[in-house]
């Protein structure tokens, strides 16, 4: 049987990932609070930035939960399988 091995992402990965995030983040509120508007509008185009980057994250947690279930049902479905070629030998008939 094959083991299929995780993926397993570098710390400089993650680091990138983290740090790109974090000055997206920044200089996007950076922008916002130097918007020549009025407060309303400031606080209407941060609450659009919040409910976004909430967004992201539910959209990627959903991504990676489906994947991980249609990872988990091939496994299974192989392991099923293979039960099944164990079990019949046609030398034996």
């Amino acid at each position: 049987m094959q083991t299929i091995s995780p993926h397993k992402d570098s710390a400089a990965w993650i680091i990138q990932t983290w740090a790109a995030f974090v000055l997206s983040l920044s200089m996007t509120t950076v922008g916002i609070v130097n918007l020549p508007v009025d407060n309303w509008v400031k606080g209407f185009m941060g609450m659009g930035l919040a409910f976004s980057v909430g967004s992201t994250f539910t959209l990627a947690k959903t991504t990676r939960d489906l994947h991980e279930t249609k990872k988990l049902t091939a496994r299974i479905e192989e392991a099923k399988v293979e039960k099944l070629l164990s079990q019949h030998d046609p030398l034996l008939k």
